[in-house]
This record gives structure tokens, sequence and C-alpha cells, in this order.
């Protein structure tokens, strides 16, 4: 098992929570009057629409809640009522609760650790189509944390988060590619994967992108990075899968 608080050349490890922003809505109802309280600093305001709403059941209502004690935006960060909020909003379907939760899960935070439940939650995130869930299931399988080591399975979710642009996704599956684990190594694939995830914003693919160009030739090279291009211009279909 590999500790998921490295980041190792052989196997993917970044998991992540899904910081999803305060959500906003078009009609301006008390869901909507809390969150544009929020953005304006009022916070205060924002509690006093959205704490009744999430104690009457409204999903969106909790996650926000659980938003704001997880980062402690307008009450003291408090991890317990963080998941107590991404709970009751997860066990409704809403699946960046889901995936937060998750995390909670995984890392031990206001509820004792879980890998399975962990797990679970990632999945059910990651079936509704949530890319960090996706992600986050597929570092699971990596690591064989919560079930069962099986590198196939998660490239299949790398595969989905990278597909929706997810930049962590399209690192891990740089890493897979790099460190031949599961497939064949294939410095090209793994190029293009560390290429297309820096050029998303995820910083830790320049490190490997610098790495992995000494082994190859300048051909190679520009190969690698005309696939990054393809793959990128036709929104991933088109990413020699």
């Amino acid at each position: 098992m590999v500790d998921s608080t490295r980041i190792l050349q052989i196997i993917a490890v970044t998991l992540v929570f899904c910081y999803t922003p305060l959500l906003a809505q078009d009609s301006c109802d008390s869901l909507c009057k809390g969150l544009e309280a929020a953005k304006a600093g009022d916070l205060a305001a924002a509690l006093r629409e959205l704490t009744p709403l999430a104690e009457a059941g409204n999903a969106e209502a909790q996650f926000n809640l659980g938003q704001m004690h997880l980062l402690g935006i307008g009450v003291p960060q408090d991890y317990v009522e963080a998941a107590k909020w991404y709970s009751k909003a997860a066990e409704q379907g809403y699946a960046d609760a889901q995936c937060n939760l998750g995390k909670m899960y995984e890392l031990g935070k206001g509820i004792p650790q879980d890998f399975t439940k962990a797990q679970k939650w990632y999945r059910r995130a990651a079936k509704q189509g949530s890319a960090l869930g996706q992600n986050n299931l597929g570092v699971m399988y990596s690591n064989g944390t919560g079930v069962a080591q099986d590198y196939l399975e998660a490239l299949k979710w790398y595969r989905k988060g990278a597909e929706q642009g997810d930049a962590m996704a399209q690192y891990n599956l740089g890493i897979v590619y790099d460190g031949g684990e599961g497939v064949p190594t294939d410095h090209l694939r793994a190029l293009m994967w560390y290429t297309i995830s820096a050029a998303n914003g995820r910083e830790e693919s320049f490190k490997y992108w610098y790495t992995i160009i000494k082994k190859m030739t300048s051909v190679d090279i520009a190969k690698a990075e005309a696939m990054a291009s393809e793959c990128m211009g036709s929104n991933y279909q088109n990413c020699g899968w």
C-alpha cells in the first residue's frame, strides 16, 4: 500500500476535496439570498438564510453549510459539523457532498477514518459524473485503499475524469503510463497527459514533464505535444484511447 500523502513516480496518489464554490441560483429564493449574502461578505445573513433551509432538508443548503464549516467561512472551522452537513446532503444524492464526505472518511476529518466508506461515497459521486469523485476513486484502486488494488479499474476512473478535463485525473494518467502500473510503460502517452494536465493548471505535472523529456528524443517529444494538442482540441475524445 502506498502512503497517499506522498507523490510517487510509480503510482497515482492525488486525492482532493470537491472544493466547489458556494453555488448560485437564478431565482432569488432564500437559498439564493443566502448565497448572495455569502458572496457579498455578509456571512451572518448567509447563515441566517441557509441554516433553516438545511434543517428543512434542502441538499444544496446542506452542502453549502458543509463548505462553510469545512473552510471556516463565517463560522469557526469545524470538521465534525462539516461532515454532518455533507452526510445529510450526500444521503440525498448530492454528488459534491458525496465526494467531500468520502474525502473526510479517507482522512478521518470530523469522522472516524474508514477507507471502505470513503470509496463508497467516492463511487456514488463518480457514478453521477463527478470528475473529482472519479479521480479519487481511481486513487483508491491504485493504492488498494478500501478496495482490492486494481490498476485497470484505476485507469478506467482516471480516464472518465480526464475526459471531463479534470487536471488531477489527467496528471494521474501521466503517472500511470510513466510508471507502467497496469499498462506497459508509455512515455509518449505519459508526456501527453503531463502536458495536458499542466496546461489545465496542475503544477506537479511540470516536474514530471521535465523529468520524462530527458528520456525521450526530440522527435518523440514533438509527437507527444502534437498528441496533446489533438486530444485537447477534440474535447478529450481523440486521445489515443
